[in-house]
């Protein structure tokens, strides 16, 4: 049950916007821009998917449900390879560079510190630039904040999972500003 009143009976953090508007905008376009505008080398699907695990890294079920949705409607691979990413990423069938990245992203998670050294070199190695480091730190640190918001006030998880198939078709056609 939820620590708040939220309007509608609206899960996750749809009920949050529908209770408070004003963040809403703002938060609305910081995820229009982290995950689908803005310029960066990682596509709309990689940077849902360093969402969707950062959320399952936090154990936020709404959150790692709903950007695994949206990152399984815009990656080759659907929803079965958002599955075993967030299964486990070291055996998932992806890429040296995104495996790298979601190991840069776990870091992030797990600490509030700065990423190590090593998994530095190792996303260098796999092909990372300066953006793509700056993005997937940056969308990490963001969902550590959005996680906390969801999970913070106990919102409620859709009571039908298809919840998550619709929001993702809204989101990917036309955005998180549209999708409020």
């Amino acid at each position: 049950m939820p620590h708040i009143e939220i309007p509608h009976d609206l899960p996750g953090i749809s009920g949050l916007f529908a209770q408070r508007p004003d963040t809403a905008v703002v938060l609305s376009q910081l995820a229009e821009t982290l995950l689908r505008s803005g310029s960066s080398p990682l596509s709309r699907g990689e940077r849902e998917l360093i969402a969707a695990y950062v959320s399952q890294l936090n154990r936020t079920a709404f959150c790692a449900a709903s950007h695994g949705a949206f990152a399984a409607a815009q990656l080759d691979g659907g929803a079965d390879l958002v599955a075993a990413v967030l299964a486990d990423a070291g055996t998932a069938g992806i890429g040296p560079l995104m495996r790298a990245l979601l190991k840069v992203a776990a870091e992030v998670q797990a600490q509030a510190a700065p990423v190590s050294d090593g998994a530095i070199a190792a996303a260098r190695a796999a092909g990372a630039t300066d953006d793509h480091i700056h993005d997937t730190v940056l969308i990490a640190a963001a969902f550590a904040m959005f996680n906390r918001y969801v999970s913070g006030l106990a919102t409620d998880l859709p009571s039908d999972t298809s919840f998550y198939d619709v929001s993702a078709d809204l989101v990917v056609r036309h955005g998180y500003e549209a999708a409020r």
